[in-house]
């Protein structure tokens, strides 16, 4: 059983970095993102340092940047799809945690509960889905719409469909399969179960076409900050990733949304509040400086300036980098990532200009440089002060800074006793020290029926 008083530590793999300008950071070795080895030597280096998973956004489509010399800066051209990504990986390690996301806006949920119950039977019980709502026009247009669904609608079709999903993921109970070859019986019937979903958004007869995943249920992760993302985070997420710009807002928000899990009779403890981290380790605090302001300055303007339009769902390229941020409408996309940022601008008092560099290197996560020691004190402080149950780690740059985190800095965290040194456990649940959930048709028989198609 887990340590309740040792961190959780994940790493958010970007294509080859979180910050903008890491792709064109000199120490930096070229890689190709779509090249296996690449992202191979990412989830090892992971698992070497026993942390517990590695995450893999993604999106449907380029983001909503204008201006294709500005888009032309970024490496968001070329991302593997991540499911597939992870079931490759799942060859090639043997422990940590693997974490896909994918969009319920348009996405369907037998598709997507087929999709992670299959990477949970590969990966042996370590698939976690991080559901997300898909916030870009630019995703909208690749699914046959002009515009995307609003926010309220988005999560009202994310709450049906984690439903769905989960369960989908009971439509068979464990021990279905019997494969008695003397009976000429592969599977018992009386444990499958139809679903004979009719909601708002969904029609779903079930069963699901492949047996429960080792977990029960892959792990749900999901990061929403708006009212209607914390509401399903709280009922439905095993972890809640969150972008917070400072120890005190972090600390707020775990509280806020294990209060919100207790109001659904949730076990808080069961709910992982895991904030993201953007980070590089160096020797001395002087090469820690110089190496914010060098990575920095390989971001053009116009791509600093057009990021914090896009994340702030708001046209600014009428504005002097000089002037202050003017009062925006409400945004229909990310609305906990636009609040976060006004209030950066507005207590900083922060022109435009220096706002957007601030934006487009952490996009409203806590960007921090700072030596091996520093940066283990900064993961102690957090989390002592019950701001984090651990952290997802962005790299600035990779292959390299994972590599520095896991060969300096958790080696410091286990000699402090914040850290394992060994998996306690064989599944992604067990490593989290979370429960394995109780099926509903064996908690409830009256809520399934026997498939038609057996009729």
């Amino acid at each position: 059983m887990p340590d309740p008083n040792q961190m959780i530590l994940a790493t958010f793999i970007h294509n080859s970095g979180a910050h903008p300008g890491g792709w064109r950071w000199p120490g930096a070795p070229a890689v190709d993102q779509h090249d296996f080895a690449h992202f191979a030597h990412l989830a090892q280096t992971a698992e070497r340092g026993k942390m517990h998973c590695y995450f893999s956004g993604d999106s449907q489509g380029f983001p909503s940047i204008s201006g294709k010399d500005a888009f032309a800066a970024t490496d968001y051209a070329g991302k593997l799809e991540p499911t597939t990504l992870l079931a490759a990986l799942a060859v090639v390690t043997k422990h940590i945690g693997l974490i896909a996301t994918a969009s319920t806006t348009y996405n369907e949920p037998y598709a997507i509960a087929r999709r992670f119950a299959s990477l949970d039977h590969i990966s042996k019980g370590r698939a976690g889905w991080n559901v997300v709502t898909s916030a870009s026009d630019g995703e909208a247009r690749n699914f046959g719409r002009d515009l995307n669904m609003d926010h309220e609608a988005r999560y009202a079709r994310a709450e049906e469909f984690v439903d769905v999903c989960k369960t989908l993921w009971d439509s068979w109970e464990d021990g279905a399969i019997l494969r008695d070859r003397e009976a000429a019986r592969y599977f018992n019937p009386a444990k499958v179960h139809e679903l004979d979903h009719k909601g708002e958004h969904f029609t779903v007869a079930g069963p699901l076409n492949v047996a429960r995943p080792p977990q029960g249920h892959p792990i749900i992760v999901q990061a929403g900050g708006s009212g209607p993302g914390r509401a399903l985070a709280a009922r439905t997420a095993d972890m809640i990733f969150t972008a917070a710009s400072s120890l005190e807002v972090a600390k707020e928000f775990r509280n806020d949304m294990r209060a919100r899990a207790v109001a659904f009779g949730r076990n808080p403890d069961h709910v992982k509040i895991i904030p993201s981290v953007q980070l590089m380790v160096r020797a001395t605090e002087a090469e820690a400086r110089r190496a914010d302001e060098e990575l920095l300055d390989l971001v053009p303007e116009a791509l600093a300036l057009r990021t914090l339009s896009l994340q702030l769902g708001v046209d600014l390229s009428h504005l002097s980098v000089n002037e202050r941020l003017p009062d925006l409408p409400e945004t229909n996309g990310g609305k906990w990532v636009q609040q976060s940022i006004i209030r950066m601008a507005r207590e900083e008092d922060l022109p435009i200009g220096l706002l957007a560099r601030r934006v487009v290197v952490s996009r409203a996560s806590f960007s921090y440089t700072g030596t091996p020691e520093q940066v283990a004190d900064l993961c102690e402080n957090w989390f002592r002060a019950g701001a984090a149950d651990g952290f997802s780690l962005s790299p600035n740059y990779q292959p390299g800074v994972l590599d520095d985190f896991v060969d300096q800095v958790i080696p410091i965290l286990q000699k402090r006793g914040l850290f394992r040194n060994e998996y306690e456990g064989d599944t992604l649940r067990e490593n989290l020290g979370l429960p394995r959930p109780e099926n509903a048709f064996v908690a409830n028989p009256a809520l399934g029926c026997e498939p038609r198609m057996w009729a």
